[in-house]
C-alpha cells in the first residue's frame, strides 16, 4: 500500500497531512536518558538515543517541557519560553535536536504551556508590581470579598487542580491572582491582545523559527475563562472551595483565540502541527468544533474518557480508584473512534502519557511475567489498529510497569500526587488515606516518570555517573525489564511495536483511516472490532475493492473461546488470513481457544 490517497465521505482527495500517518512519540526529558551524570535526564540524552526511535518507527519527537523553570510542576511552570533550564541542556542542544531528527525525516514538537506561567515569569513580576504596571492585566486579579464577619475571602469559590482555591493573595497590591493548578502558576490574561500577541511571538514563532514543526498544546481549551467571575454551584457540602470547570473550559471565546493562533501563527510555518490537550469535554458534539479542519484551529486534540477510567472525582479523592467493566472501555473506546465519521476532523490514538500509571498496569497484567509480555503485546496491537494519529510514551514500547506496591509515599514526587495524599491525611480518616495509597499505586502520574530502563547496568542504564543518584528511583525490576534485553528479540514486546508500527503503515487505509465498528459491546472478556476501508481498484479509478480487517482481543488472563468472526470479514473462508498475532514464535494460534491476553487481527485478502 504505497498509495497516499484514502476515502473521504465526499469522496477520494489528495495528499494526506503528514501528521496523520505519523507515530509520535513522547519524551519525557527528566526521565529519558541522562548524558552528563547528574541524575537529571537531558536533551544530549535523548540525542543519543534518536536512532533507536527511529529504528522503532517513530515519525515524531514530542519533548515534555524543558524550558527555564524553578521545576515547582516538573516545568509546567515556565519562567522564561525562549531558554532551556540548564539541567536539560542549551539553545544549542535544542538545534542539535532538530537537526538529528530532520536528518532521519523525523520531525520535532515541543510542549506550548501557555494558560499560565511560573510566578517566577518577568511578565508576572511586572504584573505583581503594581496595579497601574502596563503588564498588570496580562494575568487576571480582581479584589478579595468579605464574609459577614468581615474576613476576607477569594473572589470566587472556585477549587483548583492542585486542591485549595483558585485565587492566591498577592500581600503587595492586596488583591487575589487566578491561578488554576499551583499558586506559583499563575493564569495568563488571553482577554487582553497584547499578551496574546506575545505569546504568539515568544512562546511559539521563537521556535518554529529554529525549525520545530509544532506544538503539544497544554490545557488548550482553559485559555477563555467566565470573565463575569461567579460562585460555582455547591457540590461539595461544607467545602470552602467548590469544583468550577464549567468556568474555564470551553470558554465564550475560546474558539475565536485557537483561531487566532492557527491564522496568525502555525498556518504562516507549513502547517506546523498542533495538537491540544482538551480536558473536561466528554461530548463529541463539544469536541468537533476545535478538530474540523474547515474551523481552522487545532489539527487534533487528546480527549481524557478512556484515559480517565478508574479515576474518582478529579476535584474531590481523584485517588479513589473506581474499578471497571471492560465494555466502559469499548464504550468510550468507539464513541472516539466513530465521532469523526463524516465529518472534516481527526482524532488521536493513545493511552499512556506524563500524567497516568502505565497501560499495562491499568488496562493489562502485570502479576506475572508471562502476562505482562503477553498484555503489553495486546495493547500494542489494540492501539497500532485504530483509526487516528497515534501517540506513544517513551517506555510504552517496552512494556514499563507501574513502581513496585511495595513503595511507600516517600517515593511520589508528583504535586498533585502528594496533594491528595495529604488532603487524605488531614481528614483524619484512616480509610481514607488506606484508599488514596490504593488509587496512588495504579493512577498515580509518578509511575511514568520513572527512569527509562534501557539495559541491566546500575540505575538501568538511565545514568552513567558513578555517583549518581536519578531523581526519581529506578524501577525494581530493570534487570529483567530493559530495552537491552528485547532488542534482539522479535518476540518482545519492542519487537512487536515494531512489527506493527510497520504494518500499520502497510495498510493505512485500514487501520489509521479506516472505518471503526464495534462488535458485542456488552462482552466484557473479548475486545473485538471491525476496519474497513474502501481503495481504488487503480489510481484514477472510481471502483472500488473493500478491504476488511477483524480485530479479535482476550482482554483477560484465562482462556476464551474465539468467536467466528467469518460473517465479520465477509469472508467465504472460515476465519479469512490471520494478519498478526501477539503469540511468540512456535506457538501456534488455536482455532477456536485464545490463550490469556491474545491478540490477532485476521483480513478478508491475501
Amino acid at each position: 500500500m504505497g498509495s497516499n490517497w484514502h476515502h473521504h465521505p465526499n469522496g477520494w482527495v489528495g495528499k494526506t497531512p503528514w501528521w496523520k500517518d505519523a507515530v509520535f512519540y513522547q519524551v519525557y526529558p527528566a526521565s529519558f536518558k541522562d548524558s552528563n551524570g547528574d541524575g537529571w535526564g537531558d536533551i544530549p540524552g535523548l540525542i543519543s538515543k534518536i536512532d533507536y526511535l527511529h529504528h522503532l518507527g517513530v515519525d515524531v519527537v514530542w519533548l515534555s517541557p524543558m524550558f527555564e523553570s524553578p521545576q515547582q510542576d516538573m516545568g509546567y511552570d515556565i519562567s522564561d519560553y525562549q531558554a532551556v533550564y540548564s539541567r536539560y541542556g542549551t539553545l544549542d542542544d535544542v538545534d542539535r535536536l532538530i537537526e538529528a531528527c530532520h536528518l532521519r525525516g523525523m520531525k520535532l514538537i515541543l510542549d506550548l504551556v501557555v494558560n499560565h506561567t511560573s510566578d517566577q515569569h518577568p511578565w508576572f513580576q511586572e504584573s505583581r508590581s503594581s496595579k497601574t504596571n502596563p503588564k498588570r492585566d496580562w494575568y487576571i486579579w480582581k479584589p478579595p470579598r468579605y464574609d459577614n464577619e468581615g474576613n476576607r475571602i477569594p473572589p470566587t469559590n472556585w477549587r483548583g487542580y492542585f486542591a485549595g482555591s483558585t485565587w492566591t493573595w498577592d500581600e503587595m497590591t492586596q488583591e487575589y491572582y487566578l491561578n488554576l493548578y499551583g499558586p506559583f502558576q499563575p493564569d495568563l490574561n488571553w482577554e487582553n491582545p497584547a499578551c496574546r500577541e506575545a505569546i504568539y511571538d515568544t512562546a511559539m514563532r521563537f521556535w518554529l523559527d529554529r525549525g520545530v514543526d509544532g506544538f503539544r498544546i497544554d490545557t488548550v481549551n482553559k485559555y477563555s475563562k467566565r470573565t463575569d467571575f461567579p460562585d460555582a454551584p455547591v457540590t461539595i457540602p461544607g467545602a470552602p472551595h467548590q469544583p468550577a470547570p464549567e468556568m474555564w473550559c470551553n470558554g465564550p471565546r475560546i474558539h475565536e483565540f485557537l483561531h487566532e493562533m492557527q491564522t496568525q501563527v502555525l498556518s504562516r510555518y507549513n502547517n506546523a502541527v498542533s495538537v491540544g490537550e482538551l480536558s473536561n469535554t466528554p461530548l463529541p458534539s463539544q469536541v468537533l468544533p476545535y478538530v474540523s479542519a474547515t474551523a481552522r484551529e487545532l489539527d487534533m486534540v487528546f480527549e481524557f474518557s478512556m484515559i480517565r477510567l478508574g479515576t474518582g472525582d478529579l476535584f474531590h479523592g481523584k485517588y479513589l480508584y473506581r474499578p471497571f467493566a471492560l465494555r466502559e472501555l469499548k464504550r468510550h473506546v468507539a464513541t472516539w473512534q466513530t465521532f469523526i465519521e463524516g465529518t472534516d476532523g481527526w482524532h488521536t490514538v493513545f493511552c499512556e502519557n506524563h500524567d497516568n500509571g502505565r497501560a499495562v498496569s491499568r488496562f493489562g497484567d502485570d502479576s506475572t511475567p508471562e502476562l505482562w509480555e503477553a498484555s503489553a503485546k495486546t495493547i500494542a496491537l489494540w492501539q497500532a489498529t485504530l483509526t487516528g494519529t497515534l501517540f506513544l510514551y517513551q517506555g510504552q514500547e517496552i512494556g514499563m510497569r507501574n513502581m513496585p506496591a511495595s513503595w511507600g509515599i516517600d517515593e511520589y514526587k508528583d504535586v498533585e500526587s502528594l496533594g491528595f495524599y495529604n488532603e487524605a491525611v488531614a481528614s483524619g480518616d484512616a480509610e481514607r488515606v488506606k484508599a488514596t495509597m490504593h488509587g496512588l499505586r495504579i493512577l498515580a502520574r509518578d509511575h511514568a516518570r520513572l527512569p527509562f530502563q534501557w539495559d541491566d547496568s546500575r540505575n538501568a542504564g538511565f545514568t552513567n555517573g558513578e555517583s549518581a543518584t536519578p531523581w526519581m528511583r529506578v524501577h525494581d525490576a530493570y534487570g529483567e525489564l530493559n530495552a537491552a534485553r528485547q532488542l534482539d528479540d522479535a518476540d518482545s514486546v519492542l519487537g512487536f511495536y515494531r512489527k506493527v508500527l510497520a504494518l500499520r503503515k502497510q495498510y493505512r487505509d485500514l487501520f489509521i483511516h479506516g472505518a471503526f465498528r464495534l462488535l458485542d459491546p456488552e462482552d466484557d472478556s473479548l475486545f473485538v472490532y471491525v476496519k474497513e476501508s474502501e481503495i481504488p481498484v487503480d489510481p484514477g479509478s472510481s471502483d472500488v475493492v473493500i478491504r476488511k480487517a477483524v480485530v479479535v482481543l482476550n482482554f483477560t488472563s484465562r482462556e476464551q473461546e474465539c468467536p467466528d468472526i467469518s460473517s465479520a470479514l465477509g469472508c467465504k473462508a472460515a476465519k479469512g488470513k490471520l494478519l498478526v498475532s501477539t503469540l511468540r514464535e512456535g506457538q501456534t494460534p488455536r482455532d477456536t481457544v485464545l490463550r490469556a491476553w491474545e491478540g490477532r487481527v485476521y483480513v478478508n485478502f491475501s
